[in-house]
């Protein structure tokens, strides 16, 4: 994992206040899945509307990979070091 890979997840670890692994990280292919990785980590007292944690994660996604936002959609994948393509 690449020094890109882990600052994108320490933000979105330190954004929402969740711990992701190694080994889930690995598994992360798509924004879509990153989201889907979020919600099912939040916590129960913590608002889980979609839409509401997705455009949270865009912005964590776009200040971390300098992207633009209208290339953060659910099934851009991360490839090379996070690079969306």
């Amino acid at each position: 994992m690449g020094l890109d890979a882990v600052e994108l997840l320490m933000a979105v670890e330190e954004e929402f206040g969740i711990d992701i692994s190694d080994a889930e990280a690995e598994c992360t292919r798509t924004v879509g899945e990153l989201h889907a990785l979020v919600v099912g980590k939040l916590s129960p007292t913590q608002p889980r509307e979609g839409d509401i944690i997705f455009d949270r994660l865009k912005i964590v996604i776009c200040q971390q990979l300098g992207v633009q936002e209208d290339r953060v959609t659910p099934d851009a994948r991360f490839v090379g070091d996070l690079y969306l393509g």
